[in-house]
């Protein structure tokens, strides 16, 4: 006896009849929400609107740079002091790790711009971040990847020079500029130095403003943070080769010149995040991948 399953089999003069088992197809091509397709051009338009909202009520913003530039000068002096001066050039890369936790206010004052608030200094330095406590959880990370960097370039100068004592400034310049070794040690710690410098830059240029204005975890903010970062990639290369630069200039003015560099970068950095972060992704919870704030 013929079983009762016959009546489903296909027709044998139809080939192309359905055997009860679905096709595999490939899944439809989704739209990649994180991506702007923004020119690099976008990155200089981010650097006027830091402008704007620099000489926007200026004296809060130019005595917030005003403060970086002291501790900075007094964090190089007391290296000296100290006799600790091995570790200035690992300490000048490891401010762009910890750059963007500092200018912090300064993302308060452009985010009260843009409600029409007026802001003052003493908002700038007590700034009350919509995530609460995952802002400093934040700056513990960042701080503890400065560390991480600054036990690095201690044990690139040993792999080089070995274990021995810090020549002094005198010496260590010409060595570094005149002598294969230091060639190699420049190129070998310049590099390692621009990793850490990426990738800090990557997990926290757009973490700070989110922990500021939305209510998020720090980890959340941190892959968010990267992922935008690499989905925009030609426009953000332009944006941190311009922080590069500024800094180095600040560097080359013995520091003074944050006075005016560092309020700029901060406020142009807001923008960037305005940009590439929208209102209405703000309160995607699809997005917050680890956990969420009470």
């Amino acid at each position: 006896m013929l079983s009762d399953h016959t009546d489903s089999l296909p027709p044998a003069d139809n080939p192309n009849a359905s055997d009860g088992i679905p096709k595999v197809v490939p899944p439809l091509p989704r739209e990649n929400q994180l991506a702007r397709d923004l020119p690099w051009r976008t990155a200089l338009h981010w650097l006027r609107q830091g402008w704007s909202d620099l000489w926007t009520n200026p004296l809060p913003s130019l005595l917030y740079g005003f403060g970086v530039f002291v501790i900075s000068a007094l964090i190089v002096w007391a290296l000296f002091l100290f006799e600790y001066e091995y570790a200035l050039f690992p300490a000048l890369a490891g401010f762009m790790v910890v750059g963007p936790m500092i200018a912090s206010g300064l993302y308060e004052k452009s985010r009260l711009l843009e409600a029409s608030e007026r802001p003052t200094f003493a908002r700038m330095i007590f700034v009350r971040p919509k995530s609460g406590y995952q802002a400093w959880f934040m700056g513990v990370m960042l701080l503890c990847l400065l560390l991480l960097w600054l036990r690095s370039a201690v044990l690139i100068w040993a792999l080089f020079f070995g274990i021995n004592p810090f020549p002094g400034t005198d010496e260590i310049v010409p060595m570094l500029f005149t002598t294969p070794t230091g060639w190699a040690l420049l190129l070998v710690g310049g590099s390692v130095g621009a990793l850490f410098a990426a990738f800090s830059f990557a997990i926290s240029v757009f973490a700070m403003p989110m922990l500021l204005k939305e209510k998020t975890d720090a980890l959340s903010a941190l892959g968010i943070s990267m992922a935008t970062v690499w989905n925009n990639l030609s426009v953000m290369i332009a944006w941190g080769a311009i922080v590069l630069v500024l800094f180095a200039v600040s560097v080359a003015t013995a520091f003074i010149g944050l006075i005016v560099i560092f309020p700029l970068l901060g406020h142009a950095t807001w923008h960037a995040y305005r940009t590439l972060r929208p209102d209405e992704r703000q309160d995607g919870e699809a997005e917050r991948m680890f956990i969420r704030p009470a």
